[in-house]
């Protein structure tokens, strides 16, 4: 079933990532979920697969993080806030119920498999932190807008919507050995 419910494209395989290497890290990237907990569901079956889960911000609601915590219970999951944050209290509350799960605030600067990489939700502040060469990776959301580009030697990216508001809703992957950018959409 989960196979239906999937088109992947720029992927190689219906299970996720497909890694040139035994060793290759593969980082989950979401953005902009506001309470779709359908398409949150439906992703966290080959989001399961992923070393490490970033969320760029807009889950809205609790019971979203939740559900994200409890389904990745083995991955480190980073969170930034957006600007629809319905509770952050409570937010805030679940996270720390979880070790694996991290609330950043409104900026994360992370190492992963030896990048530096750097997430908030707004695109206006992340082309800049891109340009800056502080950083591998610069992960945002907000604009709803799957997007990803080269800035000097930065990748730049928007893994989408998982909301689906647009039409699309995509999460991305990103392989920190090869640097290659995949999108999976889900519905």
């Amino acid at each position: 079933m989960v196979e239906s419910i999937f088109r992947l494209f720029s992927l190689c395989s219906d299970n996720g990532p497909v890694c040139e290497k035994e060793d290759d890290v593969q980082i989950s990237i979401v953005s902009d979920s506001h309470d779709n907990i359908w398409n949150l569901e439906a992703s966290l079956a080959l989001m399961s697969v992923a070393d490490a889960t970033i969320h760029c911000g807009d889950l809205c609601s609790p019971f979203m993080l939740e559900r994200l915590a409890r389904m990745l219970d083995s991955i480190p999951i980073h969170v930034v806030w957006g600007n629809n944050e319905g509770d952050m209290r409570l937010i805030s509350q679940v996270a720390d119920e979880y070790q694996h799960v991290k609330i950043h605030g409104a900026f994360a600067s992370l190492e992963l498999d030896g990048l530096r990489v750097a997430v908030n939700h707004y695109p206006d502040i992340a082309r800049p932190i891109a340009s800056s060469g502080e950083y591998d990776v610069v992960c945002y959301g907000h604009d709803h807008t799957a997007h990803h580009s080269k800035v000097g030697d930065c990748t730049l990216l928007n893994p989408g919507e998982l909301m689906g508001m647009n039409g699309s809703a995509t999460f991305a992957w990103f392989d920190t050995k090869t640097h290659d950018v995949r999108f999976s959409e889900v519905g």
